[in-house]
């Protein structure tokens, strides 16, 4: 009995020791140290996109007859990309143009007309002229200077019946002259060309195929526009600004950096996922760049030159702008709320107020921290 009793006590020793040893040894951990030089970076995901694209397709209906560019071709400005039959179209111009024509020799007639019209008047006013001076010197009677003055009226009512005709004419010479250009205009829309210097990334029909007014019938790029489009979550994005210069590595291109300038910062978030869109234009990216390519960007938003950056693992509670993290003071661990600031892409935070005296901010808590637990401090993360 003694014995067990013996053996018992041991046993209880050993198992008190083991507890003490475990709960009270002290704790090996890693601590924050001021670094110098941080630069603190936004990540974002995002993809390669064109500020201008456009989908490009003919004003009017008919039959596709020729496709003289493909995708990839890069064409200038003006250059034709397919037409349309233009048979009908040319038919309606050619009467068009017969009714410019018809309406040409009308006016020759009305003009003709006019200039009969002033002789007679001329005539008919001499004539009067004569007859009432005849009918002052009592040579002619009364009776034949009325005719003449009749004869003069009505001269000048034939000479505003030829003018008016002549203006009738001329305006619907105007008319058909804008008939004409209109149509001339439709049988120019029977051709489709490049509105400016463009990359075509996408050809949607064949010749043969039937469209309608506005079948978008390629798909062209400004290639000087290429840019990439990120997304950077709302809780970060208020330290962006434009001309931040950022670098870019493309899914195609993994281990290239590219470097950028953010050249827009959306004005509208998205309501759902919470980020904010930004674009950044490339000064060194390749020459072939491929629209919707996944690519992450880093935005240099600035440089610290001495800061403290805590993992945010690290710290319970964050709400973006407060958080507790374990500290090691007088050799113990203790909890304490500090205050952070800007981060970087890393995910750290820099601290900016809250941190006792002589006290050490804990990178990585290990198991079995708790309040007062003794703790040393090992080599830095």
């Amino acid at each position: 009995m003694r014995r067990t009793w013996i053996l018992g006590a041991v046993a209880l020793v050993g198992l008190a020791a083991a507890g003490w040893f475990l709960t009270e040894r002290p704790l090996t951990v890693t601590v924050v140290v001021a670094e110098t030089g941080v630069p603190l970076r936004l990540y974002g995901l995002g993809s390669v996109e064109a500020r201008i694209l456009t989908r490009v397709g003919f004003e009017v209906g008919a039959a596709l007859v020729s496709v003289s560019a493909d995708a990839g071709d890069a064409v200038k400005a003006g250059q034709e990309l397919a037409a349309l039959h233009p048979a009908e179209q040319i038919a309606r111009v050619a009467r068009a143009q017969a009714a410019v024509a018809a309406n040409a020799a009308g006016q020759a007639k009305a003009d003709a007309a006019v200039a009969r019209a002033q002789a007679v008047l001329a005539q008919r006013i001499a004539a009067n002229d004569r007859q009432k001076e005849l009918a002052r010197q009592d040579v002619a009677s009364i009776q034949r200077a009325e005719e003449a003055q009749r004869d003069e009226d009505v001269a000048r009512a034939e000479l505003a019946l030829a003018e008016a005709d002549l203006a009738v004419i001329s305006a619907q010479g105007a008319d058909a002259a804008a008939a004409l250009q209109l149509e001339q205009t439709l049988l120019a829309h029977h051709r489709l060309v490049a509105p400016y210097d463009a990359v075509i990334v996408a050809r949607n029909v064949e010749p043969g195929t039937v469209v309608k007014a506005g079948d978008p019938i390629f798909i062209l790029v400004d290639p000087a526009t290429v840019w990439v489009q990120a997304f950077i979550d709302e809780e970060r994005a208020g330290q962006l600004a434009l001309g931040q210069e950022g670098v870019i590595r493309l899914r195609s291109q993994p281990a290239a950096e590219f470097h950028g300038t953010v050249a827009r910062i959306g004005l509208e978030s998205d309501r759902v996922n919470e980020e904010r869109r930004v674009w950044l234009t490339c000064s060194d990216c390749p020459e072939a760049m491929f629209l919707g390519e996944q690519a992450e960007v880093r935005i240099l938003t600035g440089i610290r030159d001495n800061a403290l950056m805590v993992p945010e693992v690290a710290i319970t509670g964050f709400d973006g702008f407060r958080g507790i993290v374990w500290l090691v003071q007088d050799g113990r661990l203790r909890r304490a709320e500090l205050t952070f600031g800007a981060r970087d892409d890393r995910g750290r935070v820099e601290v900016t107020g809250g941190l006792p005296e002589g006290a050490a901010i804990v990178a990585m808590p290990p198991k079995g921290a708790d309040e007062g637990r003794l703790a040393r401090i090992g080599d830095a993360p």
